[in-house]
């Protein structure tokens, strides 16, 4: 997925109200009539951000040019530091992006275990606590692979992203409705896009929500599949692109 324009730099000051995040900017910008080099932006990620959100760090952000928002720009990308890169590693923070990327990587044949696609469905009503799944799709041979996509972008070890950073019932939820799925005799299929390039493998955060990890080690064995896919960057100078390429293993 290309993104509409190359991103902005920016250093983050702090952020704040889930939805908030105050920046300093390399250069003045004009916002509601007035220049400054400090603005406030959306957080396009309302979860807890661990590890994403450190002041002072380097952050990537959006304009979106449109001025009926009240915030202008938007946060798109964190950096961390890391021992193989000394501009860091990215982090794509914008969890509406998720479902776009894995669609994307699916249309492209990215996704090995999807192939021979029919169609591909969003937002489809399903199961039975009221669910919306985040993609649906139909194979050729008429199988039905009902899909939800976790946005990962939490990290406690080197190399390994965990999931969920926080509590999360919507989430188990979702496992549950998945195993209906399989039990009526679709697939049912859990995919983590990992929105970091310094990862090779995702596992449970279990210290986190013991509940959604026993329920997920639990689905598995009735059927459910469980995929991790990793991304890539693009652009020289600033972002300009972020794409699923990479598929990691799950622990």
């Amino acid at each position: 997925m290309k993104y509409n324009e190359p991103l902005i730099k920016a250093r983050l000051i702090k952020r704040y109200k889930r939805f908030l995040a105050d920046i300093e900017l390399d250069s003045a910008v004009e916002v509601a009539g007035e220049r400054s080099k400090f603005i406030t932006i959306h957080t396009a990620n309302t979860g807890s951000m661990t590890g994403c959100a450190v002041p002072d760090s380097t952050i990537w952000i959006s304009n979106s040019h449109n001025p009926k928002r009240k915030y202008l720009y938007s946060w798109e990308l964190s950096t961390v530091q890391d021992a193989s890169s000394k501009q860091g590693s990215l982090i794509g923070i914008n969890t509406m992006l998720a479902n776009k990327l894995v669609k994307e990587a699916i249309e492209n044949g990215v996704v090995s275990e999807l192939d021979n696609i029919q169609k591909i469905q969003t937002e489809v009503p399903y199961g039975s606590e009221k669910s919306r799944i985040d993609l649906l799709v139909t194979q050729n041979n008429g199988q039905k692979c009902y899909i939800e996509v976790k946005n990962v972008t939490a990290s406690f070890e080197s190399g390994v992203a965990a999931f969920p950073d926080a509590v999360t019932a919507r989430g188990t939820k979702h496992l549950r409705e998945l195993e209906l799925m399989v039990q009526q005799g679709h697939r049912g299929i859990l995919i983590f896009c990992v929105q970091r390039e310094d990862i090779k493998q995702v596992r449970a955060a279990g210290e986190i929500d013991p509940l959604y990890a026993k329920t997920l080690q639990q689905v598995q064995k009735n059927g459910v599949e469980v995929l991790a896919y990793g991304v890539r960057f693009s652009g020289d100078s600033s972002p300009d692109g972020i794409f699923l390429t990479k598929k990691l293993s799950f622990l």
